[in-house]
């Protein structure tokens, strides 16, 4: 039997963020089923969101993310996730995360993605998640307190009630599998941690809240992205909140699999250029809407799409910034990005009906001119140049299940709430395995915060239990 003060079961930026900050206080062992960085914070690639620019607010990144989320969101949550967020990058450039710097006068270039009104995405290249979930790796490394354990799966949590001890119910740690022994062995802690993830990779489960994404629409997440922890919880007594909210990235290429590169030219090309039916060469949705919004949009004519801009806007500010020099010459080499001399040769190519697509495209440059779009309320930005010359940069896209929004109910601490809505004692959550704290839809590169700040707040909160 392996016995510590806190037991972290999964370690991503969550798990990391929490033993990191317990283990000043006591042993913390930290267990994931498979290898470090296989966790889907070290795949994040869209970077981390906080309010770091003066002419920026808390109240605009709350207004933002509660939007996205449709009014379902956790308010108390967003709020604590919003409010702590510029302290969450300070401590992060302490663990000596890298963040790309800025010009003009800025510390760090921020960037403004789809959903957000202001620029305050902090990026590190096109890796933030994989610079930040290293960080915290190489600090746990070091830290004499924390013992680190791949390849240990948790098949089942232990409660006072499942050894029929007659008294009250709690937590008392975990059955953990060594993959390579073969061996069960109990992981004994009055404090534990659940930082597993979402389900995406579930299709049963995922299926059995809303049967849409079935199958035939793969994932971005890592392949350990199944679920079990949310279940175990549930078999103790834990409520899940907004399970069939399943979230689609409306910004992958069929031209590729997983996550992918495509999203880094898209995201930043929202707002540069339309969307397009190729089918009939109109445009169909908002560019710079919500996730949910593109990705039903898309689902909905029934085959990929396509979006494009100039080289002219993407230079400017896409290749170099969101996306570095490297990976756009392999997203080139690769076809997910498509070079055009002209927008004939667009057509021919990508049989789409030209005289539809040239009055598309001069629409869409008309309301660039004016910024300000009538048809589909597109956002324009200030530096934006209409799509007038070759030549053109276009990605084809179909979405893939990207965030599971619902999970275990948590309430502002990270305690995990009963059935009852009573908190589970000794057993926390943070990140993607939680529920609620997004509603219909999670604002981009806000996951990476959430996780990083639930991290810090269970760790408070484990710290004053007492324990048995």
């Amino acid at each position: 039997m392996k016995t510590s003060d806190f037991l972290v079961i999964g370690a991503g930026v969550a798990g990391l963020s929490f033993a990191l900050r317990a283990a000043e206080h006591g042993k913390v062992a930290v267990i994931t089923k498979g290898k470090f960085l296989d966790c889907s914070s070290a795949k994040a690639q869209g970077g981390i969101a906080a309010v770091w620019d003066r002419n920026d607010s808390f109240e605009d990144h709350v207004a933002d993310t509660l939007d996205a989320g449709a009014g379902l969101c956790n308010e108390q949550a967003v709020r604590t996730i919003v409010e702590e967020g510029p302290d969450a990058i300070r401590e992060l450039l302490e663990w000596g995360v890298n963040f790309d710097p800025g010009n003009q006068g800025e510390d760090y270039e921020l960037a403004r993605e789809g959903g957000h009104t202001k620029r305050r995405i902090l990026h590190a290249k096109d890796a933030t998640g994989l610079e930040i979930t290293s960080k915290l790796l190489e600090a746990a490394k070091l830290h004499p307190n924390i013992e680190l354990l791949e390849d240990h799966f948790a098949i089942d949590l232990i409660t006072t009630t499942k050894l029929g001890l007659v008294t009250e119910d709690r937590v008392l740690g975990a059955y953990v599998l060594d993959r390579v022994s073969g061996e069960v062995e109990i992981f004994r802690s009055d404090r534990v941690l659940l930082a597993t993830g979402g389900f995406s990779q579930n299709v049963k489960m995922r299926m059995s809240h809303d049967p849409r994404p079935t199958a035939a629409f793969t994932s971005t997440n890592q392949p350990g992205a199944t679920g079990e922890t949310i279940q175990q919880a549930q078999e103790i007594g834990a409520n899940t909140i907004q399970m069939d909210w399943i979230q689609l990235g409306p910004w992958t290429s069929p031209d590729e699999q997983g996550f992918g590169v495509a999203p880094l030219f898209v995201e930043s090309a929202v707002g540069y250029g339309p969307m397009i039916d190729p089918a009939t060469g109109k445009r169909f949705v908002k560019e710079t809407g919500n996730r949910k919004v593109r990705a039903d949009a898309i689902v909905a004519i029934g085959h990929p799409c396509l979006i494009y801009t100039s080289a002219v806007n993407a230079k400017a500010n896409i290749i170099g910034k969101n996306m570095t020099d490297e990976l756009y010459k392999h997203a080139r080499e690769s076809g997910v990005v498509k070079e055009y001399p002209t927008l004939k040769a667009m057509a021919d190519d990508l049989k789409i009906p030209f005289d539809q697509l040239k009055k598309t495209n001069d629409d869409f440059n008309s309301y660039m001119k004016a910024k300000k779009d009538p048809e589909f309320d597109c956002m324009i930005f200030d530096n934006a140049v209409p799509n007038e010359e070759g030549p053109l940069l276009a990605v084809r896209l179909w979405p893939r299940v990207h965030h599971c929004m619902g999970g275990l109910e948590i309430n502002n601490k990270a305690e995990v709430l009963s059935c009852r809505g009573e908190p589970i004692k000794g057993l926390y959550a943070a990140g993607e395995v939680t529920g609620g704290v997004h509603g219909m839809v999670r604002l981009g590169t806000v996951a990476v915060a959430d996780c990083m700040i639930f991290g810090r707040t269970a760790a408070r909160t484990a710290l004053a239990f007492k324990g048995c």
